[in-house]
C-alpha cells in the first residue's frame, strides 16, 4: 500500500478518544490546516490529483460539500465503492479558510436559538454560500451513533476558493481505503486503521455559537 501524507491510528484505540453524542467536528488538524473528505468519479478525483486544485469536469453550478470526519465519508461512499464515488480524496485545507466557511455556515433547518423567526432564517439561508448539516455519525460497519458529525456545503465564491486557492494538498485515500476495507470484510476489527482524528473546537466563540457546536 502507498503511504499517504496523514497521521493513521488505530480505531479501536481512537473511538476510546471521542465524545459519544454531541455536535463535534472530528479532524485531522494543526495550526494551519485541517483536512477534509470528499468522494468523486475518477475523471474528477483524478483531475484534482493531477493538478492540486478541482477543474475539468468538477460542477462550479453545484453545491458541493465537505466533511471532516474519515468514518462519515467512508458510510457516504459505502467505503468508496459506490458508483461515482470511488476516489476518495483528503483535502488539506488552510485552517484560516475553514474557519470563514463556519462563520458564514448556516443551518439547513431553522433553530430558534439562532434566529428569532422562520423568516429571518429563510432570508440568512438563502443568501448564504455555506450550508451546515449536523448528520448521525457512524461506525466502521455503518451503524448510527449518537454522535453528530458536521457537514457543509459550499456554493458560489466559496465554492470556487475552496476549488484552488484555499487548498494546501490534495491526498488521495483510495489504495488506503481498500485497504482497511478488507480488514472491515475480514471483521478484523482490531487492525482497522482510520486518519487519527481528534476534537477540533474553533478559538472564535462567535463561530462556536453560530455553528452550535458541543462543549
Amino acid at each position: 500500500m502507498r503511504e499517504i501524507n496523514l497521521k493513521t491510528a488505530l480505531y479501536s484505540e481512537q473511538v476510546l478518544t471521542w465524545p459519544g453524542s454531541g455536535r463535534h467536528i472530528l479532524a485531522q488538524y494543526d495550526e494551519k490546516s485541517i483536512i477534509v473528505y470528499q468522494a468523486y468519479r475518477e475523471s474528477i478525483g483524478n483531475f484534482a490529483l493531477s493538478h492540486g486544485y478541482f477543474g475539468g469536469e468538477f460542477k462550479f453550478t453545484r453545491m458541493s460539500w465537505i466533511k471532516t470526519n474519515f468514518l462519515w465519508m467512508m458510510h457516504r461512499s459505502r467505503w468508496a465503492t459506490k458508483p461515482t464515488q470511488e476516489i476518495v480524496l483528503g483535502v488539506r485545507l488552510k485552517l484560516e479558510f475553514f474557519n470563514s466557511v463556519l462563520k458564514q455556515a448556516v443551518l439547513t433547518s431553522f433553530d430558534p436559538d439562532l434566529y428569532p423567526d422562520k423568516l429571518s432564517w429563510r432570508t440568512a439561508f438563502s443568501r448564504s454560500q455555506v450550508r451546515l448539516q449536523w448528520d448521525p455519525d457512524y461506525d466502521p460497519s455503518g451503524n448510527k451513533m449518537f454522535r453528530r458529525a458536521i457537514q457543509l456545503g459550499l456554493r458560489g465564491e466559496v465554492l470556487k476558493e475552496y476549488a484552488k486557492e484555499a487548498i494546501i494538498e490534495i491526498i488521495d485515500m483510495t489504495e488506503f481505503i481498500k485497504t482497511q476495507r478488507k480488514n472491515l470484510k475480514s471483521r478484523n476489527i482490531s487492525q482497522l486503521e482510520t486518519p487519527k482524528e481528534e476534537v477540533y473546537v474553533p478559538k472564535d466563540k462567535d463561530i462556536i455559537k453560530n455553528i452550535m457546536l458541543s462543549l
